[in-house]
Order: C-alpha cells, then sequence, then structure tokens
C-alpha cells in the first residue's frame, strides 16, 4: 500500500494543504494542524489516498458539528475552544491509532481488507463521539449513562435522545461513506455488508464506552479528556476486529 514517489509527493502536498485549510478555518489550532500534518504524512504515503479522504472527511464533519449553533454553545460554557477549534490534545487523541494502522497496512499489506475494516471504524468512534456531544449538550437534559440520574448537558457520562441518535447517524455515516471511498481507489477490503456493520457497531458502541470513562475516570481526574478519547477509539477498533472473527472475516 505504500504509494510510489509520485503518489506520495501529491499526497504530502494535499495533506499540508488540507492541514493549513483547517487551521485558516479555524477547525485546529496551528500547532494541532501542524502535528495533523505530520501524522496526515504519514497515513497517505503508508496506507494510501482514500484513507487520507476518511480522515479529512471526519475533521470537516466536526468541524460542522461544532460550529453548529455555536454562540448558544458558547452562551453555556460547552463549546469546544474559543472559537470552536480543536487543538494538540485533541488531534494527538483522534489520529494516534488511525496512524499506527496505516503503519500495519503498509508492513502487512495481505491485512489491508481487516485494516480498512479497523482504521474506519476508529473514525466512525470519533465521528459518533463528536456528534453525540456538539449536539446532545443541545438537547437541555442529559442523564448518567451508569444511572440514569439527571445530569447537566456536557457533562462526562452524560448522555441524551438527541446526542444517542445522532451518535448512531455519526457512525453510520462513516460506514456508508467510506465504501465509496475504497472503492474510489481499488482499495480490497471485506464484503459490504460486513463493512458496514462492523463499522456502524464498533463507532457507536466506543462511544457509550468513552462516555463511562468519562464518568467513572475522566471525573475522578484521573484521565485526561484526550485520554479518554484515545481508549475510546482503541475499544472501538479493538471491538471491530472482535466482530470481524466473531464473523470469520479475520483469522
Amino acid at each position: 500500500m505504500v504509494l510510489g514517489i509520485e503518489a506520495a509527493a501529491i499526497g504530502v502536498a494535499a495533506t499540508v494543504a488540507l492541514a493549513v485549510l483547517a487551521a485558516v478555518g479555524r477547525a485546529l489550532t496551528r500547532f494541532a494542524a501542524t502535528v495533523a500534518a505530520a501524522f496526515g504524512c504519514v497515513i497517505v504515503v503508508l496506507a494510501g489516498f482514500p484513507f487520507l479522504a476518511l480522515l479529512a472527511l471526519f475533521v470537516v464533519v466536526s468541524a460542522l458539528a461544532t460550529r453548529y449553533r455555536f454562540e448558544e454553545k458558547r452562551s453555556r460554557h460547552v463549546q469546544e475552544g474559543m472559537s470552536g477549534e480543536r487543538g494538540i490534545s485533541n488531534v494527538v487523541a483522534h489520529i494516534v491509532v488511525p496512524t499506527g494502522l496505516a503503519v500495519v497496512a503498509a508492513v502487512a499489506p495481505g491485512r489491508v481488507p481487516d485494516v480498512t475494516v479497523l482504521y474506519a471504524s476508529a473514525l466512525a468512534f470519533g465521528t459518533s463521539d463528536t456528534l453525540a456531544s456538539e449536539f446532545g449538550v443541545l438537547s437541555g437534559h442529559a442523564r448518567s449513562i451508569l444511572t440514569g440520574r439527571p445530569v447537566e448537558p456536557g457533562t462526562n457520562g452524560g448522555v441524551s435522545g438527541t446526542g444517542q441518535l445522532f451518535a448512531l447517524a455519526g457512525a453510520l455515516f462513516v460506514a456508508a461513506a467510506a465504501v465509496p471511498l475504497f472503492r474510489l481507489f481499488a482499495t480490497p477490503t471485506v464484503p459490504v455488508a460486513p463493512f458496514v456493520a462492523v463499522v456502524a457497531a464498533a463507532g457507536f458502541l466506543g462511544c457509550q464506552l468513552d462516555s463511562v470513562l468519562g464518568e467513572l475516570l475522566e471525573n475522578r481526574g484521573w484521565l485526561s479528556k484526550g485520554s479518554t478519547n484515545f481508549l475510546g477509539m482503541l475499544g472501538a477498533v479493538g471491538l471491530a476486529y472482535g466482530l470481524l472473527r466473531a464473523g470469520g472475516v479475520a483469522p
């Protein structure tokens, strides 16, 4: 899956351009955009263009969700950053696992079909978690995912019907969008039905794990937000692999 020199040069240029646009559009801080560009270059060179495209799609969807009714979020002190921009901890939490999977695709080309599922599941989690947070805080009410007690919207571990609906929609969106992207670039993957089912389920359930970790550990100061996101994404990937094995798709 490693790109040739010319394709790699195009991929690196595209990655840097996307990072610059993210910084200019205030989706990421400058430092976060720089780090994202570095990791993104590794991903596109080692795994190919559909992996970069899916990562870019995640960033765009996240930025749009973050900006939705942003002034209302700011007035309630539940906004992301000062102007909706995401910082270095958020970027690192969401890009380390995808980069690791890109490395696997490069060193074990025979596992690329499995890696496409795991990679998409990681970003399905990221999208699911972001949409759940950004739309859930606007619902006006939330309940603890563990006890069911009412909590303030935006509280770690707080969930709402609206947030859960968007969490599922985000995971399904990435699962559905990944299929044509991998096909467009002739990237080998698993059959469509198990691909979509596994990616959507792993992304959504990973989001639930993130909420549980947020309530149990982040609220106690034992985890940071970035650490919670990282573990949630890792959990989503692990779940995806377990589902692939259970279905006889992965060895």
